[in-house]
């Protein structure tokens, strides 16, 4: 089955109960029983829920796995892996990363005895000296938020398995229409299903998806466990997101790879973080990991200050000034103040985030008009 025929099929049928098309909203918080523990499957939703069971399967198929699992929030699936792990273990991080994810780790979990190292992916190297007896975990985003530097994720895992750890894989950037890190041998694929699963700047969810059933047995525990999962309508429009997700970015991808060009030649930026630029460092890796470059783009003002960066950020207006990413509509961000605020200054200015470096998220909108927006904006400069 191809990805287009996936998205609106993959491990979804007809409502059997009535035959609707489209998987209803099972608004319920309980279910019948015939008698003591005999009933259809359905017990009570924290644990079950048919609209999310047809999300969670959808994405199974769309990510080549075996399990989808869907929590409250990217950060909330991000939780259940890191439960995991025990006081002791150690995990391996990119330096260059989701301020959220880093926060996670560093505020709260080093509290219980699990220590982070962040260091530089794209070097095995670093990696490599980073791992040790006690790692268990390897957290791999790539493209990395907000720098775009693209992780071998092969290498990652061959890494990964000399120590015995697994390999966690942030895909949000990429989404599976781009990037399918089971296929490269990850043992765990983590959506903000917030940003391109969901597409339209609507809904907050955490997707994981995996193929080692013992694995999802300990992750489907602690998502009932804990229970933060998502409600039934969060589900059905994620659900119906999907459906256009391989049109939706698709598009983006076509609009960022135009519009990356326009502001690398633009006399006031400094520089364009793109892995589609064929002297992007690792633009190989990414050719061979990915099906397209994606619709992040950012970039540093010539200017290094963070008051040309406010200006271009408050004179935009097709790209709106907002957090989050991958919806129809372009946003424009300031990392250092808002995505990547929870990081501290020293550690972001080690991995090239400045003050001015400004985050696109292109979106499907006509790229003339989005270019003529950024040239006004950066006119002001």
């Amino acid at each position: 089955m191809k990805f287009g025929t996936k998205v609106i099929h993959g491990g979804l049928e007809p409502d059997p109960l009535t035959g609707a098309v489209m998987t209803p909203i099972y608004q319920t918080s309980t279910y019948a029983q015939e008698a003591p523990g005999k009933h259809k499957g359905y017990e009570y939703a924290r644990t079950q829920n048919p609209t999310r069971s047809a999300l969670e399967s959808n994405l199974s198929h769309l990510e080549n796995g075996s399990h989808g699992l869907c929590f409250a929030s990217g950060m909330s699936a991000m939780d259940a892996i890191l439960r995991m792990l025990n006081p002791g273990d150690e995990i391996v991080s990119s330096n260059d990363l989701y301020g959220g994810s880093y926060r996670l780790m560093r505020r709260v979990y080093e509290r219980f005895g699990i220590a982070s190292h962040f260091v530089d992916m794209t070097k095995a190297a670093e990696v490599e000296k980073a791992i040790n007896a006690k790692t268990r975990l390897l957290w791999v985003e790539t493209p990395t938020n907000p720098m775009l530097n693209v992780v071998d994720i092969r290498k990652m895992v061959e890494l990964a398995k000399g120590v015995g750890a697994l390999v966690a894989v942030d895909n949000t950037f990429a989404s599976p229409y781009l990037q399918n890190p089971l296929d490269l041998g990850a043992d765990i694929v983590l959506h903000s299903a917030t940003k391109y699963l969901g597409g339209h700047s609507d809904v907050v969810m955490g997707a994981l998806v995996l193929k080692d059933d013992k694995l999802a047995e300990t992750l489907r525990f602690l998502q009932n466990a804990v229970g933060a999962v998502p409600s039934p309508n969060d589900c059905f429009l994620v659900l119906r997101g999907i459906k256009t997700l391989h049109l939706r970015v698709e598009r983006a991808c076509q609009n960022a790879a135009q519009i990356a060009a326009y502001v690398r030649q633009h006399p006031k930026v400094r520089q364009v973080f793109y892995p589609g630029f064929e002297d992007h460092p690792q633009h190989q890796i990414a050719k061979g990991q990915m099906r397209h470059f994606g619709g992040m783009i950012s970039f540093d003002l010539k200017n290094d200050s963070l008051g040309n960066a406010v200006k271009v950020l408050s004179n935009t207006h097709y790209f709106t000034l907002a957090e989050s990413l991958g919806g129809v509509e372009s946003l424009i961000g300031h990392p250092a103040s808002m995505t990547h605020a929870s990081i501290p200054k020293e550690e972001r200015l080690k991995v090239g985030l400045t003050d001015s470096l400004i985050r696109l998220s292109v979106g499907v909108e006509d790229v003339d008009d989005l270019i003529e927006d950024l040239d006004k904006a950066l006119s002001v400069v």
